[in-house]
């Protein structure tokens, strides 16, 4: 852990941090609730008084006086939880505004460090409890606790009516910790096998057109139909049991509400209490109880938002929040890399192994190699996209990771080997989805020389491209991505096999889009298999396993190339060789323009 980030310990904390942003509105809802619960007494009351007072002096006057009154206190209670429930909406406002850029930081973190584990699953956590905040599940959380101010009340009636409450309670509670301890785990298991079955949905997705093209469609449909079912079975069997426990706690409640008439026409005639009291008594139990039977009816969904809560606060402890960094002078472009060791996300070997190099300002340099030596992973680590483990990776002579994404961006041209493009209009895809300059465009994708290309479309640099940028060829794509690596000319071009889906006319297109980077002094690294693009670096990097094994001048490196590659064929062309002893050598390096 660097000195700059925090421990895990203060990251644990941010969510509960949130939540005590809106402390002070907590503090009001509790007050609300305190005097709702006082006013929820109204009924009991009116009752009490309507029997044994107006009942017993048929005065009228005393019925519409306490009537009036009670349809009063009727109102003020309404508005109350008019505006509990409205502060309550604005709390789970308030913490999802304070953790949805956070989380949305960190889904990209993930997906960056382990492309197989992206998910917008903490987005949808979040909803949940925001939901939860604002639902009417947690009112029974402020509302049970005033379960004894009621249990008072029916002990000042009869001591019988509370004891009978006290039991009830009992029943009830015995049923809701039944309830949690019966589906707790199905649930848990329910929304790890959905996670799943939509995540893989959902990469299959960006497949779509292999899928169609194979025939994998039905095959990939019985995978993720199997998956599903196993959802389904799950959330069944939670379901099952919570409605079965959610009713029956619904049905005592209904019951010992009913039942509590009876011990009080008992209690009456034993001239224990008033005739009032029976139904003052029943309403109270009522009312005593209905958090409870809340609770218990709200308890999956309780138990959903606690669980996307200790996700969320997992997450934010493991991704905590990047500290801001003081800014640097704009980039010049020299690249230092000291003994850099990388290891890809989910795997266990480096695939880069102790590199050392110095790319100057303004250089342009080739990096060849054979499929799986590491270009694209060094070139990731270059970025600062994957971390390292071991070594420095300097920009300028600071550590790439020292400096500030978002004021290093506008610098860096990069242009990865998958092509992805953003769903949006061309415009928006070229610049970077950022405050949208119609003339730093136009000249990005003239650079790219993809200008003319884009006016023959449909609605020209408007044109609506779908996720991916499934819209256009691969070729467009390729050529859209170029303009947007070179929009306003970076200092630093990471260009990964940029010329692999290109015609003539685009490679052309690229080679001058490069010369004219070179005139401007950008330092740019060119990742390819094809060598007739290297005519216009000035320097070759060669890598094999993970190691550099040669870096120089372009022609030296060609020629060092060319000469280690004749003893192989001049071992292979030897005449009466026993069979099974050939040894093949490493493939010749043409140099540029030499014919095939």
């Amino acid at each position: 852990m660097t000195p700059n980030q925090p421990s895990a310990k203060e990251a644990q904390t941010e969510l509960h941090r949130a939540l005590k942003v809106a402390k002070r509105s907590f503090i009001a809802v509790g007050l609300f609730s305190f005097v709702i619960n006082i006013l929820m007494l109204t009924p009991a009351l009116y009752m009490l008084q309507v029997y044994d007072r107006v009942m017993q002096s048929r005065s009228i006057e005393t019925l519409i006086l306490i009537t009036l009154i009670v349809v009063v206190l009727f109102i003020v209670m309404g508005l109350l939880e008019i505006i509990r429930a409205r502060v309550l909406v604005r709390v789970g406002n308030k913490l999802d505004m304070h953790l949805n850029g956070h989380l949305f930081d960190s889904i990209f973190h993930i997906a960056k460090m382990n492309p197989a584990a992206g998910t917008a699953q903490p987005i949808t956590d979040l909803t949940k409890v925001r939901q939860f905040l604002t639902g009417n599940g947690v009112f029974a959380f402020f509302d049970a606790p005033w379960f004894p101010i009621y249990l008072f009340i029916l002990y000042l009636f009869s001591p019988w009516l509370a004891l009978f409450a006290f039991f009830a309670s009992l029943v009830i509670m015995t049923i809701t910790l039944i309830n949690d301890f019966t589906t707790k785990k199905r649930l848990a298991e329910a929304n790890l096998l959905h996670n799943q079955a939509q995540n893989f949905v959902s990469r299959n997705l960006q497949n779509a057109e292999v899928v169609h093209a194979m025939g994998m469609h039905v095959h990939l449909k019985n995978h993720w139909l199997k998956r599903h079912l196993k959802f389904l079975t799950a959330q069944s069997e939670a379901s099952d049991i919570a409605g079965k426990w959610s009713n029956s706690s619904k049905t005592m409640r209904q019951m010992f509400q009913a039942l509590t008439y009876g011990i009080g026409a008992y209690l009456a005639i034993m001239g224990q209490i008033s005739d009032g009291m029976i139904i003052a008594g029943a309403v109270l139990m009522g009312r005593a109880l209905q958090p409870l039977d809340l609770l218990t009816n709200t308890w999956k969904q309780f138990t959903e938002s606690k669980m996307a809560y200790k996700r969320l606060n997992d997450l934010l402890a493991q991704i905590p929040e990047i500290p801001e960094t003081m800014s640097l002078p704009a980039p010049k472009g020299e690249i230092r890399l000291e003994n850099v060791v990388v290891v890809p996300p989910a795997a266990k070997t480096p695939t880069i192994k102790g590199i050392n190099m110095q790319i100057p300002a303004g250089t342009t340099v080739g990096l060849i190699g054979p499929s799986a030596s590491g270009k694209s992973t060094l070139a990731r680590a270059i970025l600062g996209v994957w971390p390292l483990t071991n070594g420095k990776v300097r920009l300028d002579g600071a550590d790439i990771h020292q400096w500030n994404t978002e004021e290093l961006g506008p610098y860096i041209g990069y242009l990865p080997q998958d092509i992805e493009l953003f769903e949006g209009t061309i415009s928006q895809n070229i610049s970077r989805f950022g405050e949208l300059d119609a003339d730093e465009v136009i000249k990005a994708a003239q650079l790219a020389g993809v200008h003319e290309m884009i006016l023959r479309l449909p609605q020209g640099y408007d044109t609506y491209v779908g996720p991916g940028g499934a819209t256009l060829s691969g070729g467009q794509r390729q050529r859209v991505g170029l303009a947007r690596a070179l929009y306003r000319q970076p200092k630093l071009l990471v260009l990964d096999e940029p010329n692999s889906n290109l015609d003539d006319v685009g490679e052309k297109a690229l080679l001058n889009a490069i010369k004219q980077m070179q005139a401007l002094k950008s330092t740019i690294i060119l990742i390819t298999h094809k060598t007739n693009i290297l005519s216009a670096v000035d320097r070759i990097a060669v890598m094999q396993d993970g190691v550099v094994t040669h870096y120089d001048e372009r022609n030296k490196v060609l020629q060092a190339l060319q000469q280690a590659a004749q003893p192989q064929q001049a071992k292979q062309t030897q005449p009466n060789q026993p069979t099974g002893a050939v040894k093949m050598g490493k493939p010749t390096m043409r140099n540029p323009g030499e014919s095939k």
